[in-house]
């Protein structure tokens, strides 16, 4: 081979070599900068959202008060064809058995919220697991359903939350939207913080309040002109989980 002609193909392979690297360099710059979806995110072993290019929203029910308002939504949750996760405190279900059971009868997905409402966060993790088994014991017995989600009291939870939960084969469920109706008490806040600025996969907190009863219907109607679904927690999270 003449030594042009050597030349000539060693400038075709750093040329392709360059091309190739510039196509490499754009690909990676179009995924930073545009990425086609935003999984599921659970970095610290908590779970606050389902994906954002979903069309799924839930609404998380923590219940420790509240039956007759728990009966409300139940219907209103029907009417709309939505379903919900209720987050059952255990001294809650110990006297509301046929609610838990009407819950479940309904196609919602129960969790954990604990069983005394405890700070997680003040607790060892034998205090933990024992909080979270006694709930989880009465909730197998009293309505036939095995929960492997956990909603700590008050959102209180630290990494002996996540190990004891990770232990037991469950998922710590936070949120990405408060309606603190339990706070406000106020039907027009509640709608406000349901449906303002909501997106497929957010976790919508609230409890059986009577003001958030009200409000529940205008919420789900909103989320239905808005092209989105009212699905349980673990729908959401499989998504794109």
């Amino acid at each position: 081979m003449s030594e042009r002609k050597k030349k000539s193909e060693k400038r075709k392979f750093f040329i392709g070599s360059n091309l190739a690297l510039l196509v490499i360099a754009l690909f990676i710059g179009v995924v930073c900068l545009y990425p086609v979806s935003v999984a599921t995110s659970a970095g610290d072993g908590v779970y606050r959202r389902g994906t954002e290019d979903s069309d799924c929203v839930s609404l998380l029910i923590n219940v420790y008060w509240g039956t007759d308002e728990v009966y409300r939504m139940l219907d209103t949750l029907d009417e709309y064809g939505a379903k919900a996760t209720f987050f059952i405190g255990g001294v809650w279900a110990d006297d509301n058995v046929d609610c838990l059971k009407e819950i479940v009868a309904r196609g919602h997905e129960i969790g954990s919220h604990g069983y005394f409402h405890k700070d997680c966060t003040t607790l060892t993790e034998e205090q933990t697991a024992e909080e979270i088994n006694l709930s989880r014991r009465f909730l197998l017995l009293a309505a036939g359903v095995e929960v492997d989600l956990f909603a700590p009291p008050s959102g209180a939870y630290n990494e002996t939350t996540v190990k004891v939960c990770n232990d037991l084969g469950m998922k710590v469920i936070l949120w990405s939207k408060d309606t603190v109706d339990w706070r406000d008490k106020d039907e027009s806040l509640c709608y406000q913080r349901a449906t303002e600025g909501v997106s497929g996969g957010d976790f919508i907190l609230m409890h059986p309040m009577p003001a958030t009863a009200q409000a529940l219907p205008r919420i789900l109607q909103y989320y239905r002109e808005n092209g989105l679904r009212a699905v349980t927690v673990t729908e959401n999270l499989t998504y794109g989980g």
